[in-house]
């Protein structure tokens, strides 16, 4: 069976080229590639940052594949109720871990419940990965191909990139892949209500005034800008990575206080770690030889930022 997500390796930096012609539409089979990916990135000590991006000239992933959804979907046989879903949704986390009740699952009502849980799985651990994941928008991004930028931490869209936006309500769904809730938190509530509903699509410039995406450049520059963010995140230290994801991702979803806790924890965590060690002695000594900060200055500011002036991925022991 041909790949539909293709990787390729360049130093500390995976590239996947999502591929499902002719639509290049979001499938199970495609999930489980991405899962595949996600556990690699996060268990390979030499990667350090993922790229996504579309193998179609026009197309990051359209959505997810409505004719999928639908055939799982038309094996019920009558409505279901929110709570009688929710029912459903812990019953089945509660047993499909037991050896061979996954695939058993898979030829039941209950597929379309595995498939659901499987995608929240991947973008819940791209969010907690020791990699930075940077989605390179090249084309059209809705529904499940939206979702899956807002699982990655830096989104880049080309100029004739896009549509993206949420259009489930279109076709009488909500959003399943995460969106109600990272939009909300991206965009405060009363925006991402909107997109939600309206199921409106967003050109590049409207996406990145929205705050949906970071960024937009020229067609013809989006891997090269792409590359550059993947390298530069790719030199930071992949423990403190995971913990500023853990943070920011799930300080959120807590209490104030809660989130708070989790962030001195994380400071805490980091400051008597080898990198951060050896970082702060380098730049120390640097404001003690210019007599001046460093990270205050343009110029001398720029290897900080590109992650050269210090080595922050080999492990070396604190020396007192």
């Amino acid at each position: 069976m041909a790949r539909s997500v293709k990787i390729e390796q360049r130093g500390r930096v995976l590239l996947a080229r999502l591929h499902n012609p002719p639509h290049n539409f979001m499938t199970a089979s495609m999930v489980v590639e991405l899962e595949r990916l996600v556990e690699r990135a996060d268990a390979d000590p030499g990667v350090g940052a993922v790229i996504l991006t579309g193998e179609h000239p026009s197309a990051f992933i359209t959505h997810y594949d409505v004719a999928e959804i639908l055939s799982r979907s038309t094996r019920f046989e009558r409505p279901l109720p929110p709570v009688l879903a929710g029912w459903g949704l812990r019953a089945v986390a509660g047993i499909e871990r037991v050896p061979g009740v996954r695939a058993a699952l898979r030829h039941t009502p209950a597929s379309g419940v595995l498939e659901m849980r499987r995608v929240h799985h991947v973008f819940r651990r791209m969010n907690r990965a020791r990699a930075a994941f940077v989605a390179a928008i090249n084309g059209t991004a809705t529904g499940g191909g939206c979702e899956l930028t807002l699982a990655c931490d830096v989104r880049i869209i080309s100029s004739r990139g896009g549509p993206i936006g949420q259009p489930e309500i279109l076709l009488g769904l909500t959003p399943g892949g995460g969106s109600t809730q990272r939009l909300s938190r991206m965009l405060g509530q009363a925006r991402a209500i909107e997109l939600i509903l309206e199921g409106r699509l967003l050109d590049p410039r409207e996406a990145a005034d929205l705050g949906l995406v970071h960024r937009v450049v020229p067609a013809e520059k989006l891997m090269e800008e792409a590359w550059a963010t993947a390298e530069r995140l790719a030199r930071r230290a992949p423990n403190t990575i995971a913990l500023a994801k853990r943070a920011v991702y799930e300080g959120g979803s807590k209490s104030i206080q809660a989130g708070l806790h989790f962030e001195q924890s994380a400071y805490l965590s980091t400051t008597v770690a080898p990198p951060a060690i050896r970082a702060m002695r380098t730049y120390v000594a640097a404001i003690e030889e210019d007599s001046s900060p460093a990270l205050a200055d343009a110029a001398r500011r720029k290897p900080w930022f590109e992650g050269t002036a210090v080595d922050l991925l080999t492990r070396q022991p604190n020396r007192h």
